[in-house]
């Protein structure tokens, strides 16, 4: 009886002592992580994106089709080595063109359309890894982030004359007529969310390099001038309101009928684009920083 007595003590002794390191281990990594974030000291970064940009809509559904330019600026305020606060302006360009398009669907429609787009966001990022450029025990990440965006477009096509011509004044699909009063005029001026990831890299104390590919989850299907219905043609008169140009517009080959479908109202446009940012630390003054 003793000797399960004694038994019993020690093994109770082990578990205690096993339990004690546990939390021994568990409040040093805390001490150890609020050491390095009172370590951190904030910054800022202003940097240059360039890349890709390409559209999801009614003209085109498949990805990296079409693609155009993009440029860009960024500024970066990291209050830690995991998030960091965003603002972001960009310069791009959406188009495409079914006129030579092998789908024959497509073809038929003949329709196509380019733009430009005038973005401003902010945003919250997330790295995934501890990452601080200048520290060589953080050199790396990958990150998401997401925000919301405020973003200004002008679809527009070339006429017969090869003058390219703004769309949304004409009211292509009948807005803005007595004949389809339900359809109003789409505003230029829209919100997004946008959507996004990639990987960082600290080349050194001052210089990152950003990889990243995003979305933008945007609430019109106007981003083409493509939504609803054909509105005329075929001995169906077009409404009275709508001139020469915005029946040329409307249907280009003049292949089509009054309330033939022109383009799917139930899927919202997106646009995307894949890039590179070039971005450098404003202040490098790490006095008090000990790594």
């Amino acid at each position: 009886m003793q000797i399960i007595y004694n038994y019993n003590i020690m093994k109770r002794g082990k578990c205690l002592s096993f339990k004690n390191k546990s939390f021994l281990i568990l409040v040093v990594c805390i001490i150890f992580e609020f050491n390095a974030a009172a370590q951190y000291k904030e910054n800022t970064e202003i940097g240059l994106i360039g890349g890709v940009s390409y559209y999801l809509g009614d003209l085109n559904t498949a990805h990296f089709s079409q693609t155009s330019p993009i440029v860009g600026l960024v500024i970066r305020k990291n209050i830690d080595n995991r998030f960091s606060y965003k603002a972001e302006a960009l310069y791009l360009s959406l188009q495409s063109d079914e006129r030579d398009a092998k789908d024959t669907i497509a073809k038929n429609r003949g329709l196509h359309f380019k733009s430009s787009v005038l973005e401003i966001s902010g945003q919250i990022e997330f790295n995934f890894l501890p990452y601080e450029s200048g520290n060589p025990l953080y050199t790396w990440t990958p990150f998401i982030y997401t925000g919301i965006s405020l973003f200004r477009h002008n679809p527009q096509a070339e006429n017969r004359n090869g003058e390219w011509v703004d769309l949304q004044p004409l009211g292509t699909e009948g807005q803005g007529t007595t004949l389809f009063s339900d359809r109003k005029e789409y505003s230029l001026i829209q919100f997004a969310i946008p959507i996004g990831g990639g990987v960082k890299i600290a080349v050194n104390k001052s210089f990152n390099i950003i990889l990243e590919y995003a979305v933008r989850k945007t609430f019109t299907d106007y981003l083409d001038d493509v939504s609803t219905t054909f509105v005329g043609g075929n001995g169906n008169p077009y409404p009275i309101e709508m001139n020469q140009n915005a029946i040329e517009m409307s249907d280009p080959l003049t292949t089509h009928s009054q309330d033939i479908q022109r383009g799917d109202p139930n899927k919202k446009d997106w646009y995307s684009f894949a890039g590179i940012t070039l971005s450098f630390k404003l202040n490098n003054d790490t006095k008090g920083c000990d790594y």
